[in-house]
């Protein structure tokens, strides 16, 4: 039976529908999506869509760290943007957050996010 154990904390959004934060399974870690919610508040960060790329990538590094890893472990990255022009961003802001080798990434246009966010993030971390 595998070790499993929900991942928690106060320095990301709660959860706003029915998932956890993360969920732990021995030593993989699954992240669920993150939106710019600002942890304090439960409200979008104020600011353009870099604002936007900076505030979810803070999330995930907080759930993370309450996961016993750190950002860096990430093997696995989802961004979905609401408009791929922002695309060139993303990676700018990303590379203020990953050093190389990268997490294997995939980057999706969709038409819409929860609370009108023009960016969401889940991924995958082993720790």
């Amino acid at each position: 039976m595998p070790n499993r154990s929900i991942v928690e904390t106060s320095n990301a959004p709660s959860a706003i529908g029915t998932y956890s934060q993360a969920v732990k399974v021995n030593n993989t870690v699954y992240l669920s999506g993150q939106i710019p919610l600002v942890p304090e508040t439960m409200t979008l960060v104020e600011g353009d869509f870099e604002a936007q790329a900076h505030q979810v990538f803070k999330n995930l590094a907080a759930v993370c760290k309450a996961s016993g890893g750190d950002i860096q472990q990430i093997v696995k990255l989802n961004i979905y943007l609401t408009d791929l022009g922002n695309f060139p961003i993303v990676n700018e802001v990303m590379s203020q957050y990953f050093e190389q080798p990268y997490p294997a990434r995939a980057a999706i246009g969709i038409s819409q996010l929860p609370k009108d966010s023009l960016i969401e993030a889940d991924g995958i971390l082993v720790v």
